[in-house]
């Protein structure tokens, strides 16, 4: 099978780890007789510094054309509080909504092996549920703005049936194949926006009866996600409630560095770790790719690669259990550095 893949390195350690996540999907296409044509792009700092934007044209283009986008990290603290009036993380966002990115999939994961969660070990045994987030709508693409004197500040939450639809669908067909459980987090003793969320997913819900659907406020889903994650198979949410709860959740899985995403649109599809650029780490050879080649093996099963995706997931828990990991995950004296990690797995997938 042919792919044309747009890759972007992104900031950071974006580059270090996205070399281990190329290195170890080659070793994979090799196995198994596929042919990944990649083409390196530029966003993010890298791409202001350049372009003077943080998303080309020309990198938008070649997204637009391709099977998939894979994407490191993007950010870089020097543009927190600038006077050019952009970011790095502006023109991912934009190129979210240009690609149409509505679906966002977070597995959340725990690995019996690694015990760096300040939670309670026997809280995580058996943890594993996903979240999906809306990725183009509410309050992060709503309008915003200051008054004249800058005293008073606003920020839109707008949401539409058809846009908490298309999400809903794809969350309560992914738990056929679960344990048919689909939880939605809102607020909608609050918001306008979430009591239209309950509304529309309450009508999908009657095509699935076979699926269960619970309610949860989102501060409430916080506390339970770490009280009691073992509850959880598919939260749904909107954009912001997302995105918290996806970084909170991380602290279950011990690091932010082993949470993949699938960011799903109607043509393509975006592959990314959910950290940071981690720009303290940046050329130091310590950043866990896991997030990363996690993020790949997701690409894999879009393209409905189900060996390959399973061959990568086995060797990525071969490293974790053999201790071949970063200093995130393990403690400092017996960690490996970035490259060694991605070694490994390379050579698992070489040699079964």
């Amino acid at each position: 099978m042919k792919k044309n893949i747009s890759v972007i390195e992104g900031d950071g350690i974006g580059p270090e780890i996205m070399k281990q996540t190329i290195k170890v999907l080659n070793s994979i296409t090799k196995k198994y007789g596929h042919n990944f044509y990649y083409k390196n792009i530029l966003a993010g700092s890298i791409a202001i510094e350049k372009f003077g934007t943080p998303m080309p044209k020309e990198t938008i283009d070649t997204c637009l054309k391709s099977d998939a986008v894979l994407l490191s990290c993007i950010g870089d603290p020097k543009y927190d509080n600038n006077t050019i009036g952009m970011r790095p993380e502006d023109g991912l966002l934009k190129l979210r909504k240009i690609m149409n990115l509505y679906c966002n999939i977070r597995p959340i994961v725990v690995y019996s092996q690694i015990n760096k969660s300040p939670i309670k070990k026997e809280l995580l045994d058996e943890v594993d549920f996903i979240i999906y987030r809306e990725l183009t709508g509410g309050i992060y693409f709503g309008e915003k703005g200051r008054s004249k004197n800058k005293e008073i500040a606003y920020d839109y939450c707008i949401y539409s049936k058809k846009e908490i639809q298309r999400i809903g669908i794809m969350a309560f067909k992914a738990s056929l194949s679960r344990r048919k459980k689909v939880t939605l987090v809102d607020k909608a003793n609050v918001l306008e926006t979430s009591k239209l969320w309950r509304e529309v997913i309450q009508e999908i819900a009657l095509d699935y009866p076979d699926v269960s659907l619970d309610f949860l406020y989102i501060d409430n889903a916080a506390m339970q996600i770490i009280m009691n994650p073992k509850k959880f198979d598919i939260i749904l949410t909107d954009n912001m409630f997302g995105d918290i709860l996806s970084d909170e959740a991380s602290v279950i899985t011990s690091s932010l560095g082993l949470l993949p995403s699938a960011s799903i649109g109607n043509k393509q599809s975006m592959f990314e770790p959910i950290h940071g650029s981690y720009p303290q780490a940046a050329g130091k050879n310590i950043a866990n790719p896991l997030g990363c080649i996690l993020s790949a093996s997701m690409m894999l099963e879009y393209f409905k690669m189900y060996k390959e995706k399973n061959l990568l997931e086995e060797a990525v828990k071969k490293s974790i259990e053999n201790k071949v990991c970063t200093s995130d995950i393990i403690d400092i004296e017996y960690s490996s550095t970035t490259e060694e990690v991605g070694n490994y797995i390379d050579t698992y997938i070489k040699n079964h």
